[in-house]
């Protein structure tokens, strides 16, 4: 195996791998770019006078209340200082948007129940209920996979 690094502070960063087959390393190569692809600065929140340091991971939901965004955890809702479309931008393939003002995390969502009018009812695993919004419905139904 043939390896070679140019470093050129003047040219756009590219990967090329050349092999015969997908093997271990190819697959370490891609989910190295992929993690670098979705590194994402820490998200600060504020619950009282305490300030955290929040994972995505441990977010039952993102939502918006007297305009203002928070986080809801395991510990309380946290108060975030950025706005939803940014959040929405920094997280995964786990998270889905539900409603205008609610991005819900997927991993900690309890069950989904049809409520009256055919729409569906989000239940999260900490107790918290929210609603899918019928704009929301279509992309929330692909995802899934009903």
């Amino acid at each position: 195996m043939k390896y070679t690094l140019h470093i050129d502070p003047e040219c756009d960063e590219e990967i090329i791998v050349r092999v015969r087959e997908k093997n271990a390393l190819t697959n370490a190569i891609e989910a190295l770019i992929s993690a670098e692809k979705v590194h994402t600065p820490p998200l600060i929140g504020y619950i009282g006078d305490d300030i955290l340091e929040i994972r995505p991971e441990e977010v039952y939901c993102f939502f918006i209340e007297n305009k203002r965004l928070f986080a809801s955890l395991k510990k309380g809702d946290a108060l975030i200082k950025r706005r939803l479309y940014e959040i929405e931008e920094m997280l995964g393939e786990d998270f889905i948007k539900i409603n205008q003002s609610t991005i819900a995390n997927l991993k900690l969502v309890d069950r989904f129940s049809v409520s009256i009018g055919a729409t569906l009812s989000v239940h999260f695993k900490n107790g918290r209920r929210d609603y899918v919004s019928r704009r929301q419905m279509k992309a929330v139904k692909e995802r899934l996979g009903i």
